[in-house]
């Protein structure tokens, strides 16, 4: 039997919700990992379409066993089977979707309008990743934050390395999240633009994100160090000895001593990992590593992500 949906809406950014929609969204993305058989059938018969025109191993794999959980009936679809390949726009591509589907969920590795256009006629879209945004890998990072601290509330978090999709989430979390703070570190030309550090903070009514070009030898102590690739997708980069500026952004077991105060910071990575380049196999394996629980929660994210888009989230765990 179909769930009856009581409203649709896109799921693009953090950016969008209110904190407290960011807050809920988490709880029930916490609530899906700690229980995923409460939440078996929840979306029966729901008509779900991942569509990804780039690779992808655990958010579409994640993706599709939220959704099996869930009850979905799942469509997959690839980039040789979408006519976007052939000139159709993303908004032709919604407005097609919407006669067959009930949500979709899109990874373009493209802009972020194509996602704002499918989403107009097709509103129970997810963003599974553009290239300047990857929200439910925050609500993963979010969920493996309150399994580490308990609350992910007032916690001062580190990002080291290149500012990509991920990067931006996460400082949209922070500037969500109450008591967050997030200090980037990267290398001239490929952090935030100034500007975009400025709006978000004007926007939160606090500091809650800084950025800086060199990483010190002493920086303020954190909970958490982050990093990803340094070549984001895969992208490869133009300048040659682009591997020298970002050596001194790689995390290693001293990197990690450098960020910890009073207790040790905890590391995070959002995968797929090059190792021994932007962290090390000590770190990434280590003991203060939540990268596997970063990993799980992909699905929780996921879950979440569904149940919120198709209107069955917005006020906690649905009821029978």
């Amino acid at each position: 039997m179909s769930t009856t949906v009581s409203h649709r809406s896109p799921l693009l950014t953090l950016s969008d919700l209110a904190p407290e929609d960011v807050a809920a969204l988490g709880d029930l993305a916490y609530q899906f990992g700690n229980s995923p058989k409460s939440f078996v059938d929840r979306l029966a018969g729901t008509r779900v379409g991942l569509v990804f025109t780039a690779p992808s191993t655990r958010t579409r794999s994640s993706f599709w066993s939220a959704a099996r959980t869930l009850g979905c009936d799942v469509l997959h679809l690839g980039a040789a089977d979408l006519q976007v390949t052939t000139g159709e726009t993303w908004g032709d591509t919604g407005a097609m979707f919407a006669n067959y589907l009930d949500a979709a969920v899109v990874r373009t590795n493209g802009p972020q309008r194509q996602l704002q256009e499918m989403a107009v006629p097709l509103p129970a879209t997810v963003n599974a990743l553009t290239y300047e945004e990857h929200p439910t890998q925050a609500i993963a990072d979010l969920c493996a934050l309150r399994d580490r601290f308990g609350s992910a509330e007032n916690l001062h978090l580190a990002y080291l390395g290149l500012v990509n999709n991920t990067a931006r989430s996460l400082a949209h979390l922070a500037c969500k999240t109450p008591g967050v703070t997030l200090d980037v570190y990267s290398p001239d030309g490929h952090g935030f633009p100034g500007a975009e550090i400025t709006a978000m903070n004007a926007a939160t009514g606090r500091e809650a994100v800084q950025q800086f070009t060199r990483l010190p030898d002493a920086p303020r102590p954190v909970d958490a160090v982050y990093t990803t690739r340094w070549q984001s997708m895969g992208v490869p980069y133009d300048e040659p000895d682009w591997q020298s500026r970002f050596l001194p952004f790689a995390v290693t077991r001293q990197t990690m001593e450098r960020f910890s105060g009073g207790t040790e910071a905890v590391f995070m990575h959002d995968l797929p990992a090059i190792r021994e380049q932007e962290a090390t196999s000590e770190v990434l394996d280590g003991p203060l590593s939540l990268v596997a629980r970063q990993a799980y929660h992909k699905t929780s994210a996921a879950a979440a992500a569904l149940l919120w888009v198709l209107g069955e989230g917005r006020d906690g765990l649905p009821q029978n």
